[in-house]
């Protein structure tokens, strides 16, 4: 995987960088994060465009100069590592997987919460980027369920390791086209419109704290009835890196509880306590 073969030296601010030498860099660089190349085939270009500016901040003309300058500035490797996280995200992402969560798994966890005579259904957003995933699962809540369980609240912790990204969702403003997927009557219920922009209003918002964590280092001190960990350690983390965190994962599930990774996604071989819920939709629950 690792490539240790000099690369071109062409200055990177004449021209974009070509994808064989980004190719080539990602595969020597990403398994020293505990990344996994697979997983950046898609988004390579959007990191492409950050290593470049970096490359022109720096006054470096090529790849081979950005390699050489990480071997002589081990502090870089952390900016380098902050480049590969994408936020990929929109409300109410995959419909599919939260009609599953509105029929089966929201029900049922809301009926355990009441059965162990708590009011509080917790929640643990992984990976939150701008915040689209903790909103639509406050939207959801009130606005399909809270009606059937009076009592219950859903309280939503939003982790993620850029501190822009939750500073951007902690104001929860919104273009149009990020509540596209969402049914109209949630727009209109859910957001004040500005003149550019929509904000999430005040009670869909009070119940979702953000909070910046790198889920590699650091987990909450809680235990969670639902986690949502979709599209970041199982597609861009190396295997035993997978291993790790799941078990963290599943370390902060409540008995019962469920995990919602992406639709696609494939957890690591083992033995971990979890059963399939729908895997077509991504849910497992702990045994």
């Amino acid at each position: 995987m690792a490539v240790d073969a000099p690369l071109p030296q062409q200055p990177s601010d004449d021209r974009p960088m070509k994808d064989a030498e980004g190719v080539r860099f990602l595969q020597w660089c990403l398994p020293r994060l505990r990344l996994r190349w697979p997983g950046y085939r898609k988004v390579r270009r959007q990191v492409y465009k950050r290593i470049s500016t970096r490359l022109q901040l720096l006054g470096l003309h090529s790849l081979g100069d950005y390699r050489s300058y990480l071997e002589t500035h081990p502090e870089e490797w952390e900016v380098l590592d902050s480049f590969c996280w994408i936020p990929i995200s929109r409300f109410y992402r995959d419909k599919s997987v939260f009609q599953f969560l509105e029929q089966e798994v929201l029900p049922s966890l809301a009926r355990q919460v009441l059965a162990e005579g708590e009011d509080v259904l917790r929640c643990w957003s992984i990976g939150s980027a701008g915040g689209e995933e903790p909103y639509s699962l406050s939207l959801f809540w009130k606005l399909k369920l809270q009606a059937q369980f009076p009592t219950v609240r859903l309280v939503i912790l939003a982790t993620d390791i850029d501190e822009q990204a939750i500073a951007r969702a902690q104001r929860g403003y919104y273009s149009s086209g990020c509540l596209k997927d969402l049914p109209e009557e949630w727009r209109t219920q859910g957001f004040d419109r500005t003149a550019e922009e929509f904000q999430i209003k005040p009670e869909y918002h009070e119940p979702v704290t953000f909070r910046v964590q790198d889920i590699r280092e650091a987990v909450p001190t809680e235990t969670f009835h639902l986690i949502f960990c979709r599209y970041l350690p199982f597609t861009y983390f190396v295997a035993s890196l997978q291993d790790k965190t799941l078990r963290c994962l599943v370390g902060k599930m409540r008995r019962g509880g469920a995990l919602v990774i992406g639709k696609g996604e494939t957890l690591p071989q083992g033995e971990f306590g979890l059963i399939p819920w729908s895997e077509k939709e991504g849910v497992y629950r702990r045994a």
